[in-house]
């Protein structure tokens, strides 16, 4: 989105005044707000929660709350970073709540010493489009990612899909940039690992008599 520039001054995105006038008591104002970040954040509580329900319930609840909390939106962040952090914490407690064994907690600090991650992958196939449909690669994909960890997923949704930047997404997570770095790669690296490895079967699979 755009930013608005004013000569001498510096840039002020036009989410703010969006923002001030919803505070303000513009409902039309924040229904804006909605419909221009409500799918963004529908997307991320489903990637994390791998639940429509869950993500459809969780995204009415972050603009509920964002709504109710607007006075504390400073501005000292982008208004889509704050939306995607509740989003981010709703979704968590969504996952505490089902009592998952899988559920890794944000806070936690993760180790990253060389032999926390791993070394050996299966080499890519050189051109795996030739083998399989784009339908069947994404599905692949998605199922690849809704089997990480809900730690690393939910750095690898923010970064790699929701194209936030690496500031914007250790700030929506409440975690250091290093912290950000550290699981996106190890994200990434488990996301290849796995999907060589399933890319591969599937291979002998396709070329068996």
């Amino acid at each position: 989105m755009p930013v608005i520039e004013t000569p001498g001054t510096e840039e002020v995105h036009p989410d703010v005044a969006l923002v001030e006038r919803a505070k303000g008591g513009d409902q039309a104002a924040f229904e804006q707000l909605v419909r221009q970040y409500d799918r963004p954040i529908f997307r991320t509580a489903m990637h994390i929660t791998q639940n429509r329900e869950d993500a459809e319930d969780i995204t009415q609840d972050v603009f509920l709350k964002a709504y109710n909390k607007l006075d504390q939106f400073q501005g000292n962040s982008k208004f889509s970073t704050w939306l995607t952090r509740i989003a981010v914490n709703e979704s968590l407690m969504r996952l505490r709540k089902r009592k998952t064994s899988r559920t890794v907690s944000m806070d936690q600090q993760m180790e990253t010493e060389e032999g926390s991650i791993p070394r050996d992958f299966a080499d890519w196939s050189p051109n795996p489009e030739e083998n399989f449909s784009q339908a069947e690669l994404k599905d692949l994909l998605d199922r690849t990612i809704a089997g990480l960890p809900p730690g690393f997923r939910t750095v690898f949704t923010l970064r790699d899909i929701q194209n936030l930047s690496t500031e914007e997404t250790a700030e929506a997570l409440g975690l250091s940039v290093p912290a950000v770095k550290s699981r996106l790669l190890r994200a990434r690296l488990q996301l290849r690992e796995r999907l060589s490895r399933h890319l591969k079967k599937k291979e002998t699979e396709v070329s068996r008599p």
